[in-house]
C-alpha cells in the first residue's frame, strides 16, 4: 500500500512539473508572438515610408512640385508621429496615410496620394 501511495505521489509531482513547464512555454510563446507582431508593424510602417520616399523622388524627377510638396509633408507627419500609416498595400504600391488634411490637400489639387 505504501508503494502505491509513493507511486501516486511521484506521478502527481511529475504532473505538477509538466504543468509548470507548459505554463512557462505558453508565456514565452505569447511573448514571442507579441514581439513578432511589433516587428511586423514596424516593418510595414518602414515600407510605407519607403513608398512615400520613392513617390517623392518620382514627383521630383517629373518636376511635379505640388505633388512633391504634399508627399513630403505627409512623410514629415508620419516621421513626427502626427499621421498614422495605413498598414496595407495601396494600388500601384503607393503609401496611404490617415492624415485627413493632407488627403484633402491632394484632392483639391487634383492629385491622388
Amino acid at each position: 500500500m505504501a508503494e502505491i501511495n509513493e507511486g501516486h505521489e511521484r506521478i502527481r509531482h511529475g504532473q505538477k512539473e509538466v504543468r509548470q513547464k507548459f505554463e512557462e512555454i505558453s508565456k514565452e510563446t505569447a511573448k514571442l508572438k507579441e514581439e513578432t507582431n511589433i516587428i511586423s508593424k514596424q516593418s510595414a510602417a518602414n515600407q510605407v515610408r519607403l513608398d512615400l520616399m520613392f513617390q517623392i523622388i518620382k514627383a521630383r524627377s517629373e518636376n511635379d512640385a505640388p505633388r512633391d510638396a504634399v508627399l513630403t509633408q505627409i512623410l514629415r507627419e508620419l516621421i513626427n508621429g502626427r499621421a498614422e500609416p495605413e498598414l496595407k498595400q495601396a494600388p500601384r504600391g503607393e503609401a496611404i496615410t490617415r492624415s485627413k488634411e493632407l488627403g484633402r490637400g491632394l484632392s483639391s489639387q487634383g492629385l491622388s496620394p
